[in-house]
């Protein structure tokens, strides 16, 4: 029977969400937890692959479980068996061919920048520290040139190939909250690193090295030298998505 569990963690202490064979994962810890519970060795897809020191507030994994635990005891029996950083929140029986990343209609990604002249120790490795001034107001003037179906080569890193870089992006803004500032963008889909260069090209107006307007020069030349750098991954999260599934859509 296929399952969908609704998750949240902090990926300071993984490599990311795949699978790898010298180093910790999510998705191989929460495989493990279902193992130690169930006695069965399953394979957990998830609706996106966060890098290392990533975070989610709000992420979705499928499984196909045999089990006789009911959905709403499923979450408590997992957690015994998960880390302090990762936690179950929900679990719903789906359709066979539900697939947590292809069934995706749209994701949410908020990029956490603590501006400040000193640095928070409470949030090392939850929040990129930019000490820098940043001008939070020309950030999101320059978001607004984001938004829009474009081809986003200059705005990814080299990674695992793609037959297009043409995406969707539904909704991108910056806005100030005392010393942090928040980046927001959601799209039908994200190219590797693309949310972190977003942030850093943002961050590059923040601080006047590139302008709002300059902004559709950069994506249109599909050059990554044209864009900001790749912003560190401590201060990026999911935060919401969507599947037209009332069950499942939801914000963290």
């Amino acid at each position: 029977m296929k399952k969908a569990l609704v998750l949240s963690y902090l990926g300071s202490n993984y490599h990311g969400w795949q699978r790898q064979k010298n180093a910790a994962t999510i998705q191989q810890t929460i495989e493990e937890a279902i193992e130690r519970l169930t006695g069965k060795s399953v394979y957990v897809s998830g609706c996106g692959r966060t890098d290392a020191g990533v975070h989610a507030r709000y992420y979705v994994a499928s499984v196909e479980l045999d089990t006789t635990i009911p959905d709403e005891r499923m979450p408590a029996a997992l957690n015994a068996h998960l880390p302090e950083d990762i936690a179950v929140h929900k679990c719903v029986t789906v359709p066979d061919d539900f697939d947590a990343r292809f069934s995706c209609i749209s994701k949410e990604y908020t990029y956490v920048i603590h501006n400040s002249r000193t640095r928070n120790p409470f949030l090392k490795n939850q929040a990129c520290f930019y000490p820098q001034q940043l001008d939070a107001e020309a950030m999101n003037e320059a978001a607004k040139y984001i938004i829009g179906k474009h081809d986003f080569a200059a705005l990814k890193s080299e990674g695992t190939p793609v037959k297009s870089t043409v995406r969707t992006v539904l909704e991108c803004s910056a806005e100030r909250d005392g010393d942090i500032v928040r980046i927001k963008a959601r799209a039908d889909g994200f190219l590797y690193n693309m949310v972190r260069t977003i942030a850093g090209t943002l961050m590059y107006v923040g601080i006047g090295k590139l302008k709002p307007e300059d902004i559709p020069k950069v994506i249109e030349s599909k050059d990554r030298e044209q864009a900001g750098p790749t912003a560190p991954a401590c201060g990026l999260y999911m935060t919401s998505i969507c599947y037209g599934m009332e069950e499942l859509d939801g914000k963290g």
